[in-house]
């Protein structure tokens, strides 16, 4: 659907081969990296090619009546996801965990026998949408079965059917989020669902794995766009009623969003979309003090104000980015509507922002987006676009950090207000002790990237100097201490990034144990060969 048709995406890094880092820039971020950060001199190790990797034979064949693939770079590119694991395992060629086969399903009916034939010969089916997992979603060892397959639905890409009355799309779940965006264009509407995965993971993939979106307020999650959801499970097929809302009950669109594949294949959806926002109004405050920033962010949720853009920057993460190197904290604001302008809204929150010491010194940016107005476009040099740019562009950073032997990673979480200071101050402590006995020393920073009235989401970024060859022992240990600090001060395992595989045992203790034995129960309703997702989420 998109002008992207001829290119390949990486086998083993994040995004389009040909984007990879370069020797040149590699240097240079290597450079930055020692001088910023004073890490030790780092290698420049060689980038890994296809034809080197360590991958066993296909233990099955696929259906045949199915397109199917069973070459080393289908094979290479549906074994990982995209977490800092991953890439390191693909840098270095480790593929022992390859799916024996990579289907690609055009239609229902297609995914309807191939989940038949998987019940049948006992294979694990993986579905596969952008696999832009961080947490193990899409890897599935297999052991007790006699193979697997990736079932990649990106064929099933179409908008099917828009409802402009009710704003409302009908689309399959393969469908990316360009290729959405250029669809509904035809009918001057849009999804405007933003995860950072954006360019490559799929409408399925963010129902699956209850994605959260760019917007800091109201529309946080994918959850705020679904009407309905429609399914194939190895037991038949599942479609929700189409509804505004309902009070019929538990909502059978909960128990399928974040299902992660363990219950079926997401299939299609009704989605609510909506025209793009002409008005909009952007701005920039600095704190000197961290958790002066925290009180404004607080107090502008907390009147309602609903901002599309609420992230609160820590003095780190703002000289990580690139925005500031004076050891400001900054709060990144934003303000839309499709109606009518935000000036008001932006003059209230920076109201609240200075009456705990924020400065915005370049005041307030107001923008119409009307035709002939300004020309509608989006990109600028302030510092929310230059926000906006690094935070698509951080993932190909990833791919370049790994190369050097950088341990680069993130977690995320939400908690309430009254829990965060504990938990921000628990984790910086024992984050940091945790990278500095394991590579020497290490650098921590966080941001918000949701806000709530009861409480933050706040998103921590590691780095520190891998040791090449015990990359995966020292993450597993830095790993941990963050995951049972969450656990500890009542914070939840994941906000936004699923539950996959590495979250599971945290998510187990998170939930009530009635609450799993039902999942478990529907599992074997829908499931009765136990043949999706093995692993993941259960």
């Amino acid at each position: 659907m998109t002008d992207d048709a001829d290119r390949s995406v990486s086998f083993w890094a994040w995004g389009w081969e040909d984007r990879l880092p370069d020797d040149d820039d590699r240097r240079e971020l290597k450079s930055q990296i020692e001088g910023l950060l004073g890490f030790p001199e780092r290698p420049l190790l060689d980038l890994p090619d296809l034809d080197d990797v360590q991958m066993p034979d296909p233990r099955i064949d696929g259906p045949e009546r199915s397109a199917t693939s069973q070459s080393r770079g289908a094979r290479a590119r549906h074994t990982y996801g995209k977490g800092y694991r991953d890439l390191v395992r693909g840098f270095h060629g480790d593929y022992t965990n390859a799916p024996d086969v990579v289907a690609r399903p055009e239609t229902e009916a297609d995914v309807e026998e191939l989940l038949a034939w998987a019940s049948e010969a006992n294979v694990a089916v993986v579905p596969f949408g952008g696999g832009t997992s961080v947490v193990g979603g899409v890897e599935c060892e297999g052991d007790g079965y006699a193979g697997v397959c990736s079932l990649d639905v990106r064929e099933m890409d179409r908008v099917l059917e828009v409802d402009e009355h009710s704003r409302a799309a009908r689309i399959q779940a393969g469908a990316t989020g360009p290729e959405i965006r250029e669809q509904l264009a035809e009918h001057d509407l849009q999804l405007r669902h933003y995860p950072q995965s954006y360019e490559f993971s799929t409408l399925g993939g963010w129902i699956a794995t209850r994605a959260g979106g760019h917007f800091a307020t109201r529309y946080t999650h994918i959850d705020d766009f679904v009407e309905s959801v429609r399914a194939v499970t190895p037991s038949g097929t599942l479609e929700t009623r189409r509804l505004p809302a309902s009070g019929a009950g538990p909502d059978p669109n909960r128990f399928l969003l974040g299902s992660e594949g363990a219950f079926g294949v997401v299939t299609e959806a009704w989605v609510r979309v909506q025209p793009r926002p002409p008005y909009r109004s952007r701005a920039t405050v600095r704190f000197d003090d961290y958790w002066d920033g925290v009180a404004a962010t607080r107090d502008i949720v907390q009147a309602r104000l609903s901002p599309a853009n609420c992230r609160l920057l820590d003095a780190h993460e703002a000289m990580l980015n690139e925005l500031a190197f004076d050891g400001s904290n900054l709060l990144v604001l934003g303000f839309e509507s499709v109606d009518h302008p935000v000036e008001d809204e932006m003059a209230r929150a920076l109201e609240l922002a200075r009456e705990h010491g924020g400065e915005c010194p370049d005041g307030p940016t107001h923008r119409d987006l009307r035709e002939g107005t300004d020309g509608g476009d989006d990109r600028d040099e302030s510092t929310e676009g230059k926000w906006r740019n690094a935070f698509f562009e951080g993932p190909y950073r990833y791919n370049a950090l790994v190369s050097m032997g950088i341990l680069v990673d993130t977690f995320e979480t939400a908690v309430t207000w009254d829990q965060f200071p504990a938990l921000h101050e628990a984790l910086q402590e024992r984050v940091g002790d945790a990278m500095d006995r394991e590579c020497g020393t290490g650098f921590l920073s966080c941001r918000f990237t949701h806000v709530y009235e009861d409480g933050p989401a706040p998103y921590y970024t590691l780095l520190a100097p891998a040791a090449v060859g015990r990359e995966l022992e020292q993450w597993r240990e830095i790993k941990r201490v963050a995951s049972d600090t969450l656990d500890e001060f009542g914070a939840t395992i994941t906000h936004h990034h699923a539950v996959g595989r590495v979250h599971r045992e945290h998510y187990h203790r998170e939930v009530p144990d009635g609450y799993l034995d039902a999942l478990r129960s529907m599992k074997r309703t829908l499931d009765p060969a136990g043949v999706m997702n093995p692993g993941a989420l259960l």
